[in-house]
C-alpha cells in the first residue's frame, strides 16, 4: 500500500516494536529478522520503547537499508529534548536516518512556527528523518494534525472495536492524503480473533496496521492472512459478538493515566474484568495479583486519572465496577 503523501510503498503488514521489549535480545532479534525475511518492510518503535530500538538495530544490521522502512518517535516537548532523542534513536538503530519520525503523543499538535517542529523541519533537511509524522490518542489533536497539513503520517488507535468516529478519521486521512498508522489494531490486547481483525483493517486502502508481536507464533498468524483475508459471515458475527460483550467504555491500557497518586496500576486494574472473560482465570487469582486488585480501594476519586485519560473514561467507576467483578470471580460467585 501506499502511506499517504510519503509515497512509501509498504507492506500492509506493519510490525510494531513496542512489545519486543519484553522479550531478551535473541528472542526479538529471531522474531525481526523472520518478520523481514517473509516481506514485512515497515518496524515502528520509539525512543521510549526501553531497549526496542536497539534490538531493530541489531536485527538489521546487515540487511540493506533501503529494504526496509524504520519509524520512530519522540515524546520531547522542547528542541534540546528532541535533538537528544533523535541522536539516541539513530545510534540504537544503526542507522544514518529515519524514514518517518513522529511527535509521540506529546501534550499539544506542534505548529509550524513552534520551535519544536522547526526542529522536526531542520533535521529533515539535514538527511536525518524524511518524513514527518504524529501519534496521538486525541481524536481531537487528530484533526489538528490531518488540518495542518504538516505531517504525513497519523497514527492513531484503530480496530474492530472502534466506532464511526475513527472511521471518519480514516476517511479524513484519505482526503487529505495523510497515511494512517493503526496502532492497538488487537484493542490493546484484549482481542483475541487475529484474522477478524486483519479482515476487518485489509477494508482500508489507507490503512498501515502495525500489530504489536512479541513471538513466532503471533508473527506466523499474520504472515497467514493476506489480501484474500476478507470478513465473511463468521469473522462479522465475531466481531459483533466482542463489541457487545467489550462496549464503548473500556480501558485500552494506554497508560496515559499513569502514574496514580495513590500507586494504583489503572492499566491493570481497570481491564481486570475483561481479562477474566476472555482470557483463562487462574493466572490473575494469584496473591500479588489480589494485592493489586485491592490497591483500587485507595482511590480517593481525585480525577487526576480522567483528566489524563485519552478516551474521557470515569475511571474511579471503572475500578470499582472492576474489583466488584474480581471479588466476584475470587470467591466463587458469577461475574455480574
Amino acid at each position: 500500500m501506499r502511506l499517504g503523501k510519503t509515497n512509501l510503498e509498504v507492506n500492509k503488514n506493519g510490525f510494531g516494536a513496542l512489545p519486543i521489549q519484553r522479550c531478551n535480545m535473541e528472542e526479538a532479534v529471531e522474531i525481526l529478522k523472520k518478520a523481514y525475511e517473509n516481506g514485512i518492510d515497515f518496524y515502528d518503535t520509539a525512543h521510549f520503547y526501553t531497549d526496542s530500538e536497539e534490538k531493530m538495530g541489531n536485527a538489521f544490521e546487515d540487511i540493506p537499508r533501503e529494504n526496509i522502512y524504520l519509524a520512530s518517535k519522540t515524546a520531547a516537548e522542547t528542541p534540546e529534548v528532541f535533538w537528544s532523542d533523535l541522536e539516541t534513536s539513530l545510534k540504537s538503530l544503526k542507522t544514518d536516518y529515519l524514514d518517518l519520525y513522529q511527535f509521540h503523543n506529546i501534550s499539544f499538535t506542534p505548529k509550524e512556527d513552534d520551535e519544536l517542529f522547526q526542529a522536526m523541519l531542520e533535521a529533515k533537511e539535514k538527511g536525518m528523518i524524511r518524513h514527518i509524522g504524529i501519534t496521538t490518542h486525541k481524536i481531537t489533536f487528530a484533526h489538528e494534525a490531518i488540518e495542518s497539513g504538516l505531517y504525513e503520517t497519523l497514527q492513531y488507535p484503530f480496530s474492530y472495536l472502534s466506532g464511526d468516529e475513527e472511521i471518519e478519521l480514516v476517511k479524513k486521512c484519505n482526503e487529505y492524503d495523510v497515511g494512517f498508522i493503526a496502532m492497538k489494531a488487537m484493542g490493546g490486547g484484549l482481542i483475541t480473533n487475529s484474522k477478524a481483525s486483519f479482515a476487518f483493517l485489509n477494508q482500508f486502502d489507507n490503512v498501515l496496521p502495525i500489530w504489536g508481536i512479541q513471538k513466532i507464533s503471533e508473527l506466523d498468524e499474520f504472515l497467514s492472512y493476506d489480501e484474500n483475508t476478507v470478513l465473511d459471515d463468521d469473522l462479522r458475527a465475531d466481531i459483533k459478538k466482542d463489541k457487545k460483550e467489550l462496549g464503548e467504555n473500556f480501558c485500552r491500557g494506554c497508560g496515559y493515566c499513569m502514574p496514580c497518586p495513590e500507586e494504583i496500576n489503572i492499566s491493570l486494574c481497570a481491564r481486570m474484568s475483561l481479562w477474566i472473560r476472555r482470557f483463562p482465570t487462574e493466572p490473575n487469582m494469584d496473591e500479588k495479583t489480589q494485592e493489586t486488585m485491592k490497591k483500587t480501594l485507595d482511590c480517593v476519586e481525585c480525577y487526576e486519572c480522567v483528566d489524563k485519560c485519552p478516551y474521557e473514561l470515569n475511571i474511579p467507576e471503572l475500578l470499582k465496577e472492576n474489583y466488584e467483578d474480581y471479588m466476584n470471580v475470587l470467591e466463587g460467585r458469577t461475574i455480574i
